[in-house]
């Protein structure tokens, strides 16, 4: 199990990631994840090409939400674990609009 401080690294370099590209195509939205094994959700958003600082949260509502363990979310977000694939097999869930997810996909190739 990756520990929260591990999580937060993962999904910080990964929304930095998007974020640079995202500004390209006008991508403002709140993103949560929560973290099953540690019972936890962790917030931010993106605006103008930028991701704000990701908080700890008790309210997962968000334009986009993650949900997955800690250890997938860290092989995620280091590219070691493909997000259709988990989503395919249930171990990633990912709630948001068709076009947030079109726009995703867009930044995440």
């Amino acid at each position: 199990m990756a520990t929260l401080e591990e999580c937060r690294a993962a999904l910080t370099q990964l929304t930095e990631d998007i974020a640079e590209d995202g500004a390209k195509i006008n991508f403002d939205r709140s993103l949560s994840a929560r973290i099953k094994d540690l019972d936890v959700v962790l917030k931010g958003r993106f605006e103008n090409g930028a991701f704000s600082e990701i908080e700890e949260a008790t309210d997962p509502a968000a334009d986009i939400k993650l949900t997955l363990t800690s250890d997938d979310l860290v092989a995620m977000c280091a590219g070691e674990l493909n997000a259709m694939k988990a989503m395919a097999t249930g171990r990633l869930k990912l709630d948001a609009s068709l076009g947030d997810m079109m726009k995703l996909r867009q930044l995440l190739k």
